[in-house]
């Protein structure tokens, strides 16, 4: 009796397998077009950027170079916005910039992105009357739209890690700001390795952005300190 009932269950065993292999190829084809689908947004960022990525020795000249926020650590730059600093610090002494935008958070009291970015500038050699404070740089985006709308910038060099400088680029370009990239190099610690896995992701509200535009979390009036320190430079 046994082989029977052995040999019935290896009969409709056989009858479901290729619906198995069926189903199991469709659901890896599904993820293969997840995996695509979600990479596509950050492939667009790269292409954008691509030929617009430069070191700061070859950094084109431009009147203003723009620092993203990336942190503070009881009130001082992260080793991260250090190395962006520090980038920028340096094309304003080899006169490839004449002023530098720092463009960070300052949402609530005791945090202060911009003002510790400008004590670390000026520590660095670059005078407080070149340093213009953005306070209202809570993302990448924001940031882009108010340099052009706010500052008034219509080129600029941007600099950020190297695993965000080529989004910085494309949604600034998006913007309206004529903009070129130099990425900092970075020891690949846990830090690194998150920022790059956030990317994949921030990539996708990046191509929303760049689509629909939307009006940063606070504009305001525009400034004329970008505007001014040049004229004032132009006397």
């Amino acid at each position: 009796m046994r082989a029977p009932r052995l040999t019935e269950i290896a009969r409709r065993a056989r009858k479901l397998l290729p619906r198995t292999v069926r189903t199991r190829r469709r659901a890896v084809q599904a993820v293969m077009a997840g995996c695509v689908l979600a990479l596509l947004p950050s492939a667009w960022t790269h292409v954008v950027a691509a030929d617009r990525l430069r070191t700061t020795a070859g950094a084109p000249s431009a009147e203003v170079a723009v620092v993203f926020g990336a942190g503070l650590w009881n009130g001082r730059p992260t080793p991260y916005l250090a190395n962006r600093l520090d980038a920028a610090a340096e094309l304003y002494r080899a006169g490839k910039v004449k002023v530098v935008l720092v463009s960070g958070d300052n949402s609530r009291t005791g945090y202060d992105e911009p003002d510790a970015m400008r004590t670390y500038l000026t520590a660095h050699g670059v005078p407080g009357e070149r340093i213009v404070s953005d306070f209202a740089g809570f993302d990448t985006w924001d940031s882009c739209v108010r340099a052009k709308e706010i500052f008034g910038v219509h080129r600029a060099v941007l600099i950020s890690q190297g695993f965000h400088i080529h989004r910085a680029v494309a949604l600034c370009e998006a913007a309206g700001v004529d903009s070129y990239g130099v990425g900092v190099a970075d020891a690949h610690d846990a830090t690194w390795y998150y920022g790059g896995t956030r990317e994949v992701f921030a990539a996708g509200k990046a191509v929303l952005d760049a689509v629909f535009e939307p009006e940063p979390r606070f504009l305001g009036p525009k400034e004329e300190g970008v505007s001014r320190v040049l004229a004032a430079l132009a006397d």
